[in-house]
């Protein structure tokens, strides 16, 4: 059995990913199971490693119950690794691919947890720039938004190509998809995009590569969602292509709060 920086044991592949691959592992030390994060590198490996390495320790100083905390940061054998909390779940693209839909009210719920996280996280100078059903776990008792390992602050690089894209078109914001900034408003997009995507069954436009995604956008506005209820002004205003028109993270707490209220609980 493969050991990890002196104490972490692998036991099995637990996902895949295009950042690389995520491991079920035991800590020796601390006797308890942990998600370790093998980070596959391109390019110049030596900027992709210091990247990395601010990345993964800005994610490491986040502690909010709707983010996966980071344990640890190894470098070993030319690799790197982010040790994380095993969360035991499903992620709400599983979810999604067995029911296909979810109620509302439902999406309302997750989607006030999700917003928590990014608040935290954007209150932190760090952006997610993945928000997708993918890297939603549902634990249970816990909604937590993973992968924060290709996140970066707002001070970060600007600029660049679809061709250097890190992120997935679908859920994706328009700007970035045409080599604009990751911004917190392009992550309210991501989570907007997310929101439509469990009422609707899949994205606003669900292109599996960015030129497909590019050209629905410029061939005109995503199918209005049909199943969101009394979501749907929040879904709509965080979708907006215009960064500027977006619900901000404050106006859609404000929108999720009163979804909660009985006046609004017959229309979701």
């Amino acid at each position: 059995m493969r050991q990890i920086g002196g104490r972490y044991l692998l036991h099995e592949v637990a996902g895949r990913g295009g950042m690389g691959i995520v491991w079920r592992a035991f800590d020796q030390l601390l006797h308890r199971e942990v998600a370790l994060k093998e980070l596959t590198l391109s390019g110049e490996v030596s900027s992709v490693r210091r990247r990395v390495l601010r990345e993964a320790r800005m994610a490491a100083g986040l502690s909010h119950p709707n983010i996966v905390t980071v344990h640890d940061l190894i470098e070993e054998g030319g690799r790197l690794w982010i040790v994380m909390e095993y969360l035991e779940g499903l992620s709400l693209h599983e979810l999604l691919s067995q029911v296909g839909t979810l109620p509302a009210q439902s999406v309302a719920a997750i989607g006030r947890h999700l917003l928590a996280a990014l608040r935290h996280a954007h209150d932190s100078s760090v952006l997610h720039r993945d928000v997708k059903p993918a890297n939603v776990m549902l634990t249970g008792d816990r909604v937590v938004l993973t992968d924060f390992g290709i996140a970066t602050a707002d001070t970060g690089a600007r600029g660049g190509t679809s061709r250097g894209l890190r992120g997935t078109p679908a859920f994706m914001a328009p700007e970035r998809l045409h080599g604009g900034a990751a911004t917190k408003e392009a992550d309210m997009w991501s989570f907007g995009a997310t929101l439509y995507s469990a009422v609707e069954g899949q994205p606003p436009y669900p292109g599996k590569d960015a030129p497909t995604v590019v050209a629905m956008v410029h061939n005109g506005g995503y199918p209005p969602p049909r199943r969101a209820g009394a979501l749907r002004p929040v879904i709509e205003g965080l979708l907006r292509h215009d960064p500027a028109r977006r619900l901000t993270p404050d106006q859609a707490a404000a929108l999720l709060a009163d979804l909660r209220s009985s006046r609004y609980q017959a229309a979701i």
